[in-house]
């Protein structure tokens, strides 16, 4: 597979999401940024967010929520960086929202029922404007919390837990037609999903002892760390795998449709994957321990995300 690098330099890229104009967005974790990159390269500064932003999502009124897990520490591993454990300025985690007219910020929710958002990792919107979000939870080293998986809507009055005990809850993203909801843990490197009954109402229960009560999927069958996670447009979750670095393309029946091999400078640290582009068939990927944004033509168009970008040609939106 071809792989092109767009931009170099990133502060642990995550959360990539691509705009009708071309342009790709990404978050800098360690720089916590949201970061603007055009098809040539040049990137600039969209946002202050602090802390540490983790995902990204085009939202129904045309501003960029991210899920903030309010600081990591960078560290290196074998000459890649990496992050993770508790920033010294850490407070909370936290839900903005990014105008892109002129980069202000909202902070729209950082607490659910009185208990502090932990570390909010990913989100995707459903087609009622309400965001599934994920909360991996911080730990210390020794000790750490499970993780929770949220609803809530986008204009910052409405919050609510969906289910908890979780291990390390990740990347998240629903089918086609919006009636189930996957998650994936990153260091069990598990898949799991549940029936998305009503908007902010979901049902698992059919594998004992599921996390978070959900249904299971998928496991990887080899030492390999999951991260983000997206659609495609025929209903394969392609889950962005670290360690044993590409994309797992799962069917939503539980089977490695392909392992699609992504060798970027032996980066082990593959993030998260989004498309863009006229069918949305240029799938863009971030490889944050080499802080490298990259893209490949992908074999399927990807999901046309509730708010995302149509892959009308010329960057038209329907």
């Amino acid at each position: 597979m071809n792989v092109t690098t767009l931009a170099t330099g990133l502060k642990f890229p995550e959360g990539p999401v691509a705009l009708p104009n071309g342009d790709v967005l990404v978050v800098e974790l360690l720089r916590g940024t949201l970061t603007r990159i055009t098809p040539d390269g040049t990137t600039s500064v969209v946002a202050e967010l602090g802390g540490g932003p983790n995902g990204a999502a085009l939202g129904p009124d045309g501003r960029v929520y991210v899920t903030n897990n309010g600081g990591m520490m960078g560290f290196e591993v074998g000459g890649f960086t990496w992050a993770g454990g508790i920033a010294p300025d850490y407070v909370t985690g936290s839900i903005q929202a990014v105008d892109l007219t002129d980069g202000s910020v909202e902070t729209l929710y950082t607490e659910c029922d009185g208990q502090q958002l932990r570390s909010a990792s990913d989100l995707v919107f459903d087609a009622h404007g309400g965001m599934y979000f994920t909360d991996y939870g911080k730990s210390d080293g020794v000790t750490g919390d499970k993780g929770r998986l949220f609803y809530a809507t986008a204009d910052g009055t409405s919050i609510k837990l969906l289910t908890g005990g979780m291990d390390g809850p990740n990347g998240i993203g629903l089918s086609p037609d919006g009636t189930r909801l996957y998650v994936n843990e990153t260091f069990t490197a598990r898949v799991w999903w549940w029936e998305v009954t009503a908007p902010g109402e979901i049902k698992g229960g059919l594998s004992m002892g599921g996390s978070g009560g959900g249904n299971f999927l998928y496991t990887a069958p080899d030492h390999t760390n999951f991260d983000g996670l997206g659609i495609e447009a025929g209903g394969n979750l392609c889950v962005a795998s670290m360690v044993h670095t590409g994309i797992s393309v799962v069917s939503p029946q539980g089977e490695l449709v392909e392992f699609v091999d992504i060798d970027v400078d032996n980066d082990p640290g593959l993030t998260n994957i989004c498309w863009g582009g006229e069918g949305l068939r240029t799938a863009y990927i971030t490889m944050a321990s080499t802080g490298q944004l990259v893209k490949v033509d992908w074999p399927r168009p990807g999901l046309r995300l509730n708010y995302g970008p149509t892959g009308e040609p010329d960057g038209e939106q329907a």
